[in-house]
């Protein structure tokens, strides 16, 4: 009886989480006012998406979401190069051993200034050249912050993509895969539990 209960106690508490990451997600797009142009939904199944459930990497669906939502706040990052910037703080992070919530922080003050945000990145060794740091500066100029933002991702892309990705295929990664898998069939029993032990 202790496994089942132990079971049970590890569903409730994977919703409880769960649930925190959502309301921290909602309160982030009411507050930017869905600056990213993602709803709420749309951000938890990108998450989803990028998951070790999916076997896209080894970072759980509410780590990644908690990362989207340090992302969201850093306004000017929007549509396709929100997903871009999502995948490149997962590759960064596998790449470098770094937590996802400081490669968020780093890519989105990155993304959201990228003049300044070129010498920030070259700190931690992601070198941009002249031609590429002028192109950059000319786009901001005439206002094409997005266009700017690609220049950026391409070489995120460049030194760190498919680390993620890469993680998967490893003994650790494929661990991680079926814990994350069982811990999301714990969240939807979790889920479906929540709303009972509410009531009582």
């Amino acid at each position: 009886m202790s496994k089942v209960g132990d079971f049970i106690s590890g569903s409730i508490q994977e919703a409880s989480e769960w649930n925190s990451v959502i309301a921290q997600t909602e309160a982030v797009v009411k507050s930017t006012g869905m600056a990213a142009g993602l709803t709420t939904q749309q951000m938890a199944d990108m998450a989803g998406s990028m998951s070790a459930s999916s076997g896209a990497s080894i970072f759980a669906d509410d780590a990644i979401l908690g990362a989207q939502n340090v992302l969201a706040t850093f306004t000017q990052i929007k549509g396709t190069n929100f997903g871009d910037a999502t995948q490149s703080i997962l590759d960064i992070s596998q790449a470098m051993g770094t937590d996802l919530q400081s490669s968020a922080l780093q890519v989105g003050k990155a993304l959201n200034d990228p003049v300044a945000g070129i010498s920030a990145l070259s700190r931690v060794g992601v070198s941009f050249t002249d031609s590429q740091k002028a192109m950059i500066e000319a786009l901001v100029e005439t206002g094409d912050v997005a266009g700017a933002q690609q220049i950026i991702l391409a070489e995120l892309n460049k030194e760190f993509g498919g680390s993620a990705a890469a993680a998967v295929d490893t003994y650790a990664g494929q661990q991680a895969m079926l814990a994350a898998q069982f811990a999301d069939i714990q969240q939807t029993l979790g889920e479906a539990l929540l709303p009972v032990l509410v009531r009582f």
